[in-house]
């Protein structure tokens, strides 16, 4: 009498990976929900505007950490290497799948944010507005964001939590955030994989 059959393992070809679609315009559409009600903030952020999930379909973990900062940190901050940093690290994910969507690190000069203690808390993540509300609640406006976008092979420590497939890529995007005094408050780092991420750029241009 034979045992009974192990289900065969499913080809990455035969799984279903949400796509994630990125535009320049969701900074524009965060900071104008900085200074809404508590319940507008709630109800929706960056991931689900991205993937067209709902807030119910999400699993998220943020992790909170000081470093010091290295010297490439505190050239782009203009801060003496070594000054306090708050490095945030977060994940998010389908809750029908088990990778999660990029693998992304923050990091905000930690004297620059701690007159509000709750920014030191990755107990209060998902913080409803994201970091513009975050900063907002220290008296910081952003005046603008740059983004640069980059490609490599995926370390295997990459490959192996972003669930790639032999062969696929990583975009790396790094965002610096400045204030309206023109000060760096928020760098960014983000591993994207190559295989559902589609980065788009609208550029409006003045009219002669």
């Amino acid at each position: 009498m034979s045992g009974a059959r192990a289900a065969p393992e499913r080809s990455y070809a035969d799984q279903v990976r949400t796509p994630i679609r990125r535009d320049n315009h969701r900074h524009q559409w965060e900071k104008d929900r900085a200074r809404r009600p508590l319940g507008t903030r709630a109800a929706t952020g960056a991931t689900e505007r991205e993937t067209g999930l709902e807030p119910c379909d999400l699993v998220f973990h943020a992790c909170y950490r000081e470093v010091p900062a290295p010297p490439d940190l505190a050239d782009a901050f203009a801060v003496p290497t070594g000054t306090p940093l708050l490095q945030r690290s977060y994940r998010t994910r389908c809750s029908a799948e088990t990778a999660p969507f990029s693998l992304v690190t923050s990091y905000l000069i930690r004297d620059m944010v701690a007159a509000n203690p709750e920014l030191l808390d990755a107990a209060r993540e998902p913080w409803p507005g994201g970091t513009q509300h975050q900063l907002h609640t220290v008296g910081i406006e952003l005046d603008r964001v740059e983004e640069r976008v980059t490609a490599r092979g995926p370390t295997p420590e990459e490959a192996r939590e972003l669930e790639l497939p032999p062969g696929a890529s990583v975009l790396l995007l790094r965002k610096t955030s400045y204030d309206t005094h023109g000060r760096v408050v928020d760098v960014s780092e983000a591993t994207l994989p190559g295989d559902r991420t589609e980065l788009l750029f609208t550029t409006p241009l003045e009219r002669w």
